[in-house]
């Protein structure tokens, strides 16, 4: 199956701000990920229709022309991978070549994005060395006792939390949290923030469920406990 990515020089996404972001086909999404069936922010409205193009291959490049085009970035770019869709390989799958591939394209960039790919030792370990060779790649885990669960890897965490979870937080298991800032600070952006891309930082970062399917989330993170 051959899967298509694309990198937009500059997102108009409000919550992203204006940096370079990137889609991967849809077939890259794993099933470990509790809103694949429903409640995925990325399933609607103009995300969705760029995502579908890329996935159908009318947008977007093959994975050696898309590299190129990482390469290309100004050096000291913070950027994002995977606005829709996972790391590459089909599902549950990390394809760890294209994953070092990409960590090497992203050399003097600062690059992160977010997996539900931990499913198996290989990805674990894959996602280790991405993070310890510069792209930052965090485990979306799907509930604070989830986020507990994994700490224990080293790899940067984030989290889906309630909806009325407040700004600062600790899991159960006592690990600080903050919930995305461009949630609950006016004018906030991923671009202007930074923090995910932080790959020492100290801090669980938790998203509270949003978009236009947020009841769809909220279900889908409560049956995933």
């Amino acid at each position: 199956m051959k899967q298509y990515f694309h990198l937009v020089a500059s997102s108009q996404n409000e919550k992203l701000g204006p940096m370079p972001t990137s889609y991967g086909s849809k077939s890259t999404c794993p099933d470990t990920c509790p809103l694949k069936k429903a409640g995925c922010y990325a399933k609607n409205g103009p995300i969705n229709v760029t995502w579908q193009k890329v996935s159908d291959g009318l947008r977007g490049k093959e994975w050696g022309g898309f590299l190129e085009d990482v390469k290309a970035l100004r050096a000291g770019t913070l950027w994002r991978y995977g606005t829709a869709g996972d790391l590459p390989g089909i599902g549950n799958d990390i394809d760890v070549k294209k994953l070092h591939e990409l960590t090497t394209a992203n050399r003097g960039k600062v690059g992160f994005t977010y997996t539900h790919k931990y499913g198996s030792l290989k990805n674990i370990k894959a996602i280790q060395q991405a993070n310890k060779n510069g792209l930052v790649v965090n485990l979306s885990t799907n509930s604070l006792e989830h986020a507990d669960s994994l700490a224990h890897h080293g790899i940067p965490l984030t989290a889906l939390v309630p909806l009325n979870t407040p700004k600062t937080f600790e899991t159960p298991g006592g690990l600080p949290g903050i919930v995305c800032p461009a949630q609950t600070m006016d004018s906030m952006t991923c671009y202007r923030c930074g923090y995910c891309a932080k790959r020492d930082r100290q801090k669980i970062v938790g998203f509270r469920p949003h978009g236009s399917q947020v009841k769809a989330a909220i279900a889908a993170m409560e049956s995933s406990k």
